[in-house]
């Protein structure tokens, strides 16, 4: 099994759902972040004062899958979430070594 966390940008959020979607992922969580990497935050006037902003909004989006299931999900994501733009995001594959059903105590691949 796989892990795939994903940080895009939160606008991308519903494309990158129905993209996971079209290719069979049943289900996925979802939590807004905070962070930066090169974009290094930007700077905003506020009542006549300049500011740092550093930490931009994101979305990072969960998902756990089979093995077979995570190339698939990766380009989905890749495809949905791409503007060209510096901020796109990132994604982070890792392995499970195992998932259990909290309901049924199926586990492995039958609890996904």
């Amino acid at each position: 099994m796989k892990k795939i966390e994903a940080i895009i940008k939160p606008f991308k959020l519903d494309e990158v759902k129905e993209a996971l979607q079209d290719v069979g992922v049943q289900g996925l969580s979802v939590v807004e972040v905070k962070g930066f990497g090169r974009q290094k935050g930007h700077t905003e006037l506020y009542r006549g004062a300049e500011y740092v902003v550093d930490f931009l909004p994101k979305v990072k989006i969960e998902v756990v899958l089979p093995d077979e299931q995570a190339e698939g999900a990766i380009q989905a994501i890749l495809t949905a979430a791409r503007t060209d733009k510096i901020g796109d995001g990132k994604i982070f594959v890792s392995t499970i070594e195992q998932a259990i059903r909290i309901r049924t105590g199926e586990s492995g691949d039958d609890a996904l």
